[in-house]
Formats: structure tokens, sequence, C-alpha cells
């Protein structure tokens, strides 16, 4: 395959526009992966995932995080790469993502890579180019350690097919809740084009499991899963549409996460809404603590929201709020709940229910053990006794506990001068600038 990439751009310069264009995907995380070093190659990527490090809003910075270009053959209302916007373009070759990736991994800034990428020609076109780029570091550079990218609707699914026998997670964004916000804001993209290489993956990773279940050493297929993002405040979907299409993906793709992003208002355009508040970050914030709700804590959209209760509160969180409504449902006695019955309770987590459960095999369980065992007693404390008492007396009554818990002043993951939305720039720290400069002139000349 030919490539139509300009040389004249210097190495830094592409990759500040293209760090900086990739700051908008949210779907980067690397959990799930355990694709172990031989002891021949560079790096590995253990199942627990590598050693994120966050911004204030979530996003994970510690994947070399870049589009392989902003180039773009599409007109999306939202994006700040669209084909009618006049912003500095700039595209890698696959040797110098290989390149980058080595050098910042051996210096430690990195633990792997998340590529994603403008539309380049055409969706093979661009595919092609990213499975150029895997395949030349899997197989060249030796390296070992994560990668995740992004699949491109469209493309040719035999491309498709042999990157992801490259990589460990891939992603395909589903952009909107709605196939009808689609189509306004999005007009080249097409629900089934998307959805369509999202079960192409699906498949795959299935034959996979069942191939390595005959073959172990069968080369793996993606064996951290794939998963998907979506805008969010872009079009006026509420929140239990959002919620519902979202568990429809978990049930019917098997996909690893699902992603929300506030939608950023980068550009103007009559069809895209006013935000005078800013990103609705608050809004994200909420539908990330129901997903996981959906996923770990045996929660259905229907129980969390409905069509005559379609938004979250936006002062008390999903699970807590759920609660209040079902007061019938408590006080929970700790020493005889079930598991699942455990987790429906504020306050009480995953990790915390299972050393419950396990704790009270061997004795009674009373408030202080509660404490140590990692329960957050300040909002499960109006839910639950002790062999049969309560910490202290408690009206089990709707208004009374929304204002004790309200009083908490739930820790929300914005800044502390309201919201932030940009992840965190390979050029934020200028005590590093020097050292890139160096890094990537080095690997220039070594070229």
């Amino acid at each position: 395959m030919s490539l139509h990439i300009s040389t004249e751009m210097s190495l830094m310069e592409k990759l500040e526009i293209l760090s900086d264009a990739a700051k908008y995907d949210v779907a980067c995380t690397s959990s799930g992966s355990e694709r172990k070093g031989d002891g021949k190659g560079i790096g590995n990527a253990v199942k627990a995932g590598i050693c994120h490090s966050f911004s204030g809003d979530g996003r994970c910075i510690s994947l070399l995080k870049i589009l392989f270009t902003n180039e773009c053959i599409y007109d999306c209302k939202y994006c700040l790469n669209r084909c009618s916007n006049d912003v500095p373009r700039a595209s890698f070759t696959p040797e110098e993502v290989c390149r980058l990736t080595i050098e910042f991994y051996r210096r430690n800034y990195i633990e792997g890579l998340f590529l994603s990428s403008g539309i380049l020609y055409n969706p093979t076109y661009t595919m092609g180019l990213i499975y150029q780029t895997v395949y030349k570091l899997r197989h060249e550079y030796h390296f070992q350690g994560y990668i995740h990218i992004k699949a491109i609707p469209g493309a040719d699914p035999e491309v498709i097919r042999l990157a992801g026998f490259e990589v460990d997670r891939m992603s395909i964004n589903l952009e909107l809740p709605t196939a009808e916000g689609l189509s306004r804001l999005a007009p080249n993209k097409h629900r089934r084009t998307i959805l369509t290489p999202m079960r192409q993956i699906q498949n795959g990773i299935m034959a996979n499991q069942n191939e390595l279940a005959v073959y172990r050493h069968a080369p793996q297929f993606v064996p951290a899963g794939q998963s998907t993002q979506m805008i969010i405040g872009a079009t006026p979907e509420n929140d239990y549409q959002i919620l519902s299409v979202a568990e429809n993906l978990y049930q019917k793709f098997s996909l690893k996460r699902v992603f929300y992003s506030a939608f950023v208002h980068v550009n103007e355009d009559k069809a895209l809404p006013a935000l005078p508040g800013g990103p609705p970050l608050l809004r994200e914030h909420r539908l990330y603590q129901a997903d996981w709700l959906l996923r770990f804590y045996g929660f259905e959209a229907k129980e969390l929201l409905s069509e005559d209760r379609p938004d979250f509160n936006i002062l008390l969180d999903p699970k807590a709020d759920w609660a209040l409504r079902h007061l019938e449902a408590f006080p929970v006695e700790i020493n005889r709940a079930s598991y699942e019955q455990l987790l429906r309770v504020p306050g009480i987590g995953v990790k915390s229910a299972r050393r419950i459960v396990q704790a009270r095999r061997s004795s009674s369980l009373d408030f202080s053990h509660l404490k140590k065992i990692g329960v957050v007693l300040k909002r499960a404390v109006y839910f639950i006794t002790c062999n049969g008492k309560m910490m202290y007396p408690v009206r089990l009554e709707e208004n009374y506990i929304t204002r004790q818990l309200l009083d908490c002043k739930e820790r929300l993951p914005f800044d502390a001068d309201g919201v932030t939305y940009q992840q965190l720039s390979l050029f934020d720290d200028r005590r590093f600038i020097l050292d890139q400069e160096r890094m990537v002139r080095e690997v220039g000349l070594s070229g």
C-alpha cells in the first residue's frame, strides 16, 4: 500500500497536533488484557491493566494516546477535526508511530498505545494504515505491551480481522445514542455501518475463545474485548434512553465498557445545542455511576429510571436515589442478607459486600467490624441493622434520609473551580518538554 502522507512537518509538530486531537476520545482503558512478554521483546500487559494515571475527569493518560491522522473525509458537526474546519492537519506514518511508542516506553512515560484516527481517503485505506502500524510494532519492534486501537466502521472486514490478532482491545465509537441523532449530526455515518464491525469483533472473540480451549497456543483475537463511546448532551435523548442503549449493547455485543463523553462545544453550528453551563459533566458522572450498577451490582435500567422518570437525580447518586424510592426493602440485616441484597445498600460496594459474606461465617458482625471492612457507614447507616439494631435511632423516612445524605457532600470528579474536560497533554508539564524534544530528535536521527 503506497502512502500519501506529507513529510514536510517535523515529528514534534505532528506529535503535538495529533496528541491534542485525541483528547476528546475517552474510551482508552487498558484493563482485561494478559499479554505476557516472552523475554525476547519489549513490554507486557498484565490482566489487571497497566498502571493508570488519570486526569481529574477520569481520562487515562498512561497510554500514548494519539490519532494516526486528523485528516478526515467526514463532516460530523460536533467534531473538531471535521473536513469543513480550518485546523492544522497532520498524519503520522506507521514507522513514526512505532518509533514514538518504543521511545516513550523506554523512557517510562507510557505503558502502551491507544491509536485512533480520522478517515484518510476512505475507511479501508485508514484501517490498513492502522493495521500496518500495529503489525510493525509487534513483529518488527517486538513490542509486547498493551495496544488499543479504534476499528474504522466501513472498512474491509478482513483488515479488521487481521488487526484484531495484533491488539489487546478494539473499540468502535457508537458516536451518539440513537440513529436519529447520528443522522442529524453525523450524516456520513450510519448506525448499521457501526454495528456491523462491532458484531464481527464479538463473533471473532467468541470463535477465538473456542479455538483457545482446544489449541492453547493459538493467536489471541482482541483478548481484552471491545468497548464503545457515546457523546452525551449533543442530542436530546434522556438518561433513560441512553442507559437503555448501553444495557442493550452489553447484552447483545458483550462489550467490556460503554464510555460516556460529555459534549464539548468546539464548533459553531446551529444544529448543536448551546451549553451555557459548559459540558454536562455531572450528567456524565451519573451515567458512569449507573453503568457501574448495571455491570457489577445486578441492577437493570428500568429499575433506575423509567419513561415517567427519565433523568437521574442531580443531587443523589443513582444507587442512593433507588434506595430512597424503595425504603420497603430496608433496613437490611447485615448478618443475614444475601450478597445481592448487600449490593443494593448505599455505602456497600462489591468488595465490602464480599468481605461481609466471608467475615460473618466465623463471627457475628457489628458496626465496628463494618468500618474495618470498608463500608461507608455515613451512607449505609440509614439502611442496615446489625443483630437487629441500628447504629443509632434513625427515621426510615425519605425526606429525613435525603437531607442526611446530602450533608455527606458527595465527591464529584471535577476540579476545585468547577469542571474540567481536557485530558492532560503530553505537553502540559513544561519540565518534560526539553526531554521530549530531545527524544523526538533522537527518533528522527535514528531513522
